[in-house]
């Protein structure tokens, strides 16, 4: 219905932010990256999917149309919703996802929360032929692990041993990494993002 929706973040939650465009405040659910790159009183763009049932009007925002074109694919595998969906781009980036499908990878893809091993085979299963047309990954990166910076896993680390899970640690990195260069930045925001 809508392919972007652009205006004032006025409210970020944990799992939404609030855009004000024109005056009419739109519900926005989206994933921890495309949290980690709005700013709070700030000029936003969020390219979105309209999930439309009989009493749901639900509206997804994501900050790439690469996200949302992966967000748009995982939601045709059977069994996966789009709050599964947007489970998973919470804690994989795209590329990250796309590779573990690639790689068969059901161990990464059953991190995100909710996603079981049944449904990541599945996921693997109906999405390997579609992505391996769509992206090229070299050798290194098909033999490599999916996160080889020492900044990011160093902020991981650090966030691990305040109490969060590697889970949540890896999901609020990768959503601040690109960021900031600074070890320090990357884990302040990233804080800043799990206790929203």
């Amino acid at each position: 219905m809508f392919y972007y929706i652009k205006g004032k973040v006025t409210v970020k939650e944990n799992n939404f932010l609030v855009l004000d465009a024109s005056g009419v405040g739109y519900k926005i659910y989206t994933s921890f990256s495309t949290l980690g790159k709005a700013e709070l009183n700030s000029e936003f763009l969020c390219y979105t999917y309209t999930h439309i049932r009989e009493d749901i009007f639900d509206i997804y925002g994501f900050y790439s149309p690469e996200e949302l074109n992966t967000f748009e694919l995982l939601i045709t595998v059977s069994g996966v919703g789009p709050k599964a969906a947007l489970s998973i781009l919470s804690f994989m980036p795209t590329d990250a996802f796309a590779l573990a499908v690639i790689k068969n990878d059901v161990k990464a893809i059953t991190q995100a929360p909710g996603i079981g091993k049944k449904i990541a085979e599945r996921i693997i299963l109906e999405l390997k032929d579609k992505i391996a047309k769509t992206k090229s990954f070299d050798e290194a990166q098909l033999a490599g692990d999916l996160s080889n910076d020492d900044t990011v896993k160093e902020a991981i680390d650090a966030l691990m041993v305040l109490g969060y899970s590697q889970l949540e640690a890896k999901g609020a990195v990768s959503a601040v990494k690109d960021r900031f260069t600074d070890v320090e930045d990357i884990i302040k925001n990233a804080l800043k993002l799990l206790m929203n």
